[in-house]
């Protein structure tokens, strides 16, 4: 989490989760002088900003040399950009709905509790933390210190990462978290719901009475923090975040979230929830998002959803919130998809499906690394290496479930999005695709009762 100024003018380069730290590996690191590094660190000691930090702590967990990835991460730009229905399908899938039903089931007492201290609404406390870290499944492992004080010597922003530099080392100061658990994503955001220093210092809190603010390690705390955060960003009690509605037949407009209008008027324009329901009543102004313009999912989004768009200053960000704490609050994982489809023949994957694309194509000999279900920019390289040696055109290295049904070996249906092959290189089709990755080791071919043939990795049984 970043304050909005900040954020907005870093969202690129830092991504909206960790989810997007690992893409930002291929970004090439810089040369960084280790002298110029710590005369930098001599002249940061004794200055101003850390006038609140001892000397001992300063000196204790001091690097002992600058991270340059951090720096690669800082300028990284993205050679693919990334849809918003792709970036929608990562974060709210069927396994992240899931995990945050099972969450609120088993911090039931403990949300409670929260919702009575803060007025937050349980599922979007949830919310935030499933899109932060997956409910703590993806903390960072970054050192926070090394991060920090090298963005504080190079670069651009050194004065604002100072100053969470400084914040950071006062953490540890004040014995809140054991400088062994300070670690996270290489801008600084740390714990269960990924909080910037300057943030933890302003806005944590001690919820299991321990009397130390832990938000790597216990989760009451970090979700009441959260739930701290949203209260005084200016979140209101009662409401929902927005609702996904149906444009009227004839509207022309354009993507104004900030400008709020009645529901009344609304109303009078002829809009309806998306299922052509009335609007509710419960709502008291809100403002027209439309992700995808007017021919995608719209919605009317209201002062919470300004909340969590405060967390990280994205659109999208806020919107995969507002989704995954509908989906949990209904408690059913079957549909993930907004009721209107987005504006494409080609949706977004699921984070196992993006597994199993990067399965296959290391089963086809692509060195893409680990598989870790996140699309950067090696796998996308891969997948438009993949598709033009398949004649696939255009090859655009998307991860789509057109590519997902091509390497599986998916036939698919008619009625399903397909890719246009050239003439020249489309003997063979998917059958040729599941006998190159029945080749590899670890893999084979399954074909279920309906037909569908799928490509399995033998190693996992997945």
């Amino acid at each position: 989490m970043l304050p909005t100024r900040i954020a907005a003018a870093l969202t690129t380069a830092i991504g909206l989760s960790l989810a997007a730290t690992s893409a930002q590996a291929a970004a090439e690191a810089p040369y960084l002088s280790n002298s110029q590094f710590q005369q930098c660190l001599n002249g940061l000691k004794n200055s101003s900003t850390f006038r609140g930090v001892s000397s001992s702590t300063f000196e204790n967990y001091r690097p002992s040399e600058p991270d340059p990835s951090v720096i690669a991460s800082l300028n990284y730009q993205p050679e693919f950009q990334k849809d918003v229905w792709d970036y929608l399908s990562s974060l709210v899938d069927k396994e992240r709905v899931e995990d945050g039903i099972r969450a609120k089931r088993e911090m039931a007492d403990t949300l409670r509790r929260i919702e009575a201290r803060y007025g937050v609404k349980p599922e979007h406390v949830l919310g935030v933390w499933g899109v932060e870290s997956n409910f703590g499944q993806t903390l960072g492992k970054k050192d926070l210190f090394q991060s920090l004080a090298t963005l504080s010597c190079f670069d651009r922003r050194q004065s604002y990462f100072r100053g969470e530099y400084a914040n950071a080392l006062k953490i540890v100061q004040n014995g809140d978290i054991a400088a062994s658990d300070m670690k996270g994503s290489w801008a600084g955001a740390f714990g269960q719901t990924q909080f910037m220093p300057g943030t933890f210092l302003e806005l944590a809190v001690d919820f299991d009475g321990d009397g130390r603010r832990d938000l790597v390690n216990s989760k009451p705390d970090a979700l009441a923090s959260t739930a701290n955060f949203l209260a005084k960003r200016g979140y209101r009690s009662g409401e929902p975040w927005g609702y996904e509605v149906k444009i009227p037949s004839g509207f022309w407009g354009s993507n104004s979230r900030k400008d709020k209008k009645s529901m009344s008027y609304w109303r009078d324009k002829g809009f309806t929830l998306a299922d052509g329901r009335p609007l509710p009543y419960d709502l008291s102004s809100a403002g027209l998002l439309l992700p995808a313009g007017l021919n995608g999912p719209a919605f009317l989004v209201g002062k919470n959803f300004d909340t969590f768009y405060s967390y990280n200053a994205s659109e999208n960000y806020a919107l995969a919130i507002a989704h995954l704490s509908d989906l949990i609050e209904k408690g059913d994982s079957s549909k993930t998809d907004f009721i209107t489809a987005w504006p494409t023949d080609d949706p977004g994957i699921s984070r196992q499906q993006a597994k199993d694309i990067q399965q296959g194509l290391i089963n086809a000999g692509y060195d893409i690394g680990e598989v870790d279900g996140i699309i950067g920019d090696n796998t996308r390289k891969a997948i438009q290496q993949y598709q033009t040696s398949k004649g696939v055109f255009p090859a655009d290295g998307r991860a789509g479930q057109k590519f997902y049904r091509l390497i599986s070996g998916d036939q698919g249906i008619s009625s399903q999005p397909t890719y246009q092959q050239n003439q020249s290189n489309s003997q063979g089709g998917s059958d040729s695709i599941s006998r190159l990755i029945q080749q590899q080791d670890g893999a084979r071919q399954v074909t279920s009762g309906d037909g569908t043939i799928r490509i399995i990795r033998t190693d996992t049984g997945k």
